[in-house]
């Protein structure tokens, strides 16, 4: 099976961020949603973010992925540094290199599946890679419901619909906020499954935000944060060390 494509960079991460800051608001009322973050999000790693409300798990997933704009410091996918791009170039950055998992599917429902996968590419004017199209089909299984309408679709087969769409353009990175957050067990933990697949044989780079200590258990590393600030990792984890190290925090991400 042929991996992603990506551009080479002079680094190994897919994503970083130096020295991220993020502020809403001004004066007395003004929120540090993200407070001085380094990160790095290696190639061919799966990554989850989690943290409790408020901790700018979500906000440090969308400055990292274009979708919101940092107050200070820098965000680069691979060596290209979003912080320096216009809103033109930037639009065709996160359509040619980044992928996105929804919690609410984003899928057009007057759409079939299929053309739901491809409808990045096709907006782009892209020629799609049938070859590569026809193995993340047949890796979200869902061969047989291509023609069907996402109201024709379970949840989870939606859901998978929308992994499928990410990842069939080949991206450097792909990001998933809560892409289990309507699913039932059995709906997420196949939508989990296809994440972790598409990092092992793919190569994918994905970095998702969860509040599911076993949504997280599926990942190589997991990055907790707590006010604003990365505050403890854990690598290889596993649902009950997940589940332990977060109770370990107190709400201001000191250990207790």
């Amino acid at each position: 099976m042929t991996p992603p494509a990506t551009t080479p960079s002079a680094t190994t991460a897919a994503a970083r961020a130096v020295g991220l800051t993020k502020v809403y608001g001004d004066g007395e009322t003004a929120v540090t949603a993200l407070d001085d973050v380094t990160v790095e999000f290696d190639r061919g790693r799966f990554t989850a973010i989690m943290g409790p409300s408020g901790s700018g798990k979500s906000t440090l997933m969308h400055v990292c992925a274009g979708l919101d704009t940092a107050t200070s410091g820098s965000v680069l996918i691979g060596d290209v540094d979003l912080t320096t791009l216009s809103d033109n170039a930037l639009t065709r950055l996160r359509r040619d290199r980044v992928g996105f998992v929804f919690q609410a599917f984003n899928l057009v429902p007057t759409l079939s599946a299929r053309e739901n996968i491809t409808l990045p590419m096709d907006i782009a004017g892209r020629e799609v890679d049938q070859a590569w199209l026809d193995t993340v089909i047949d890796t979200i299984g869902l061969r047989d419901r291509l023609r069907n309408r996402p109201n024709q679709l379970s949840g989870g087969q939606q859901q998978r619909v929308a992994a499928a769409r990410a990842l069939a353009s080949k991206p450097e990175i792909v990001f998933a906020d809560e892409p289990t957050g309507n699913l039932d067990s059995r709906a997420g933990a196949e939508v989990l499954g296809f994440l972790r697949h598409s990092v092992d044989a793919f190569g994918q780079t994905i970095v998702m935000v969860t509040h599911d200590p076993t949504a997280a258990s599926y990942a190589d590393r997991v990055l907790f944060l707590a006010d604003g600030r990365i505050v403890d990792t854990m690598d290889a984890p596993t649902a009950e060390g997940v589940l332990d190290r977060m109770k370990g925090f107190d709400g201001k991400g000191r250990r207790s």
